[in-house]
């Protein structure tokens, strides 16, 4: 399934959701639901052994979620009976039973539906006794990584965001980078290192602060994987937008990725990554975007800090007008 059809086949929940959601507001419970449904099916091979695992090392008194983080296979884990499919049984309770199943997965993954503020759209949702049927659309769509792989639900992800964004009549720029744009920058950035890249055991760092979704990292690391199996990319991130990051953190966990390396919050402002160096920077910066409301904490840095500080060089760029500027890449020294 290719990430167009997929994102289509997606986006047909909206059919249930007229009338009660307006169409800008339809995101707040596509992409948390298609995050929670991708979850649910990279965990389903392992859920059996998981849930011994737990039971077996409480009773033991000891701390369960290291062995049950091996047994996963992921940086995540779900210590429910329930899965999507199971919630299916019990019409009458699925508001109850959706809450204790997000409630019990690890904390990483709650925060990404915390961010996404999903408790309020289930509330919502079975308010308007809508609930139960949008549940069962997504508990019907394989997205079993053995179905649709990582590129493609990152793929799927960024077109979803790109429409939603259209409907609410924002800059879809600002949301979505293509995926040929960011080969392209993929490409030059490593084009002069392919040789080191391809040593055995070759291990380098990537940022990307202003990340999105985490594309330009997915692509970035995609590319390494390609050129050398055994070559190791760590992703480090930051992110403004709440949806935008929980995306991308979900991305990272399914990954393998330390979640801990994405934050969330203005890069100009509150630097995540404060004083750490890495070997490549990758960013399509939101150039359309003003920056007055940080200008204080920005102008601090610079008159206190200097050159041992980012803004050394000077201030963020005052665009004349909204048009937006190509992406760039960035190669640190």
């Amino acid at each position: 399934m290719n990430h167009q059809t997929l994102s289509s086949f997606i986006w047909s929940v909206a059919d249930l959701l007229r009338g009660d959601y307006k169409q800008s507001e339809y995101g707040k419970v596509i992409l948390p639901f298609t995050v929670l449904r991708r979850l649910d099916c990279v965990l389903e091979s392992t859920k059996v052994a998981v849930l011994s695992e737990f039971e077996a090392k409480s009773k033991a008194g000891l701390n369960p979620e290291p062995f049950m983080l091996r047994v996963a296979g992921q940086s995540f884990y779900n210590t429910s009976p329930m899965d999507m499919r199971r919630l299916m049984g019990d019409q009458d309770h699925i508001r109850e039973n959706l809450f204790a199943y997000i409630q019990a997965f690890s904390l990483a993954v709650r925060d990404i539906f915390e961010r996404f503020e999903f408790y309020a759209q289930i509330e919502r949702l079975a308010k308007a006794k809508l609930l139960y049927q949008v549940t069962e659309k997504f508990a019907g769509i394989d997205l079993h990584p053995e179905k649709v792989d990582n590129s493609q639900m990152g793929l799927a992800f960024e077109e979803l965001i790109r429409k939603f964004a259209e409907i609410s009549n924002e800059t879809a720029g600002e949301h979505f980078t293509p995926r040929e744009v960011i080969r392209l920058m993929v490409n030059l950035l490593f084009v002069e290192d392919d040789d080191i890249l391809t040593k055995p055991g070759v291990v380098r760092t990537i940022y990307d602060p202003t990340a999105g979704t985490g594309g330009m990292l997915s692509v970035a690391g995609e590319h390494l994987e390609a050129l050398n199996p055994n070559a190791r990319l760590t992703m480090f991130g930051q992110e403004l937008n709440d949806e935008s990051y929980a995306i991308c953190k979900a991305d990272m966990l399914i990954k393998g990725q330390d979640v801990g390396n994405i934050i969330v919050g203005n890069t100009l402002s509150d630097d995540g990554h404060a004083y750490r160096k890495f070997d490549y920077m990758l960013s399509n910066p939101p150039y359309g975007v003003e920056w007055k409301k940080v200008e204080k904490e920005v102008r601090k840095e610079h008159e206190s800090q200097g050159f041992n500080g980012r803004f050394g060089p000077g201030f963020p760029w005052r665009r004349p007008s909204s048009r937006r500027t190509s992406p760039r890449a960035l190669r640190t020294p």
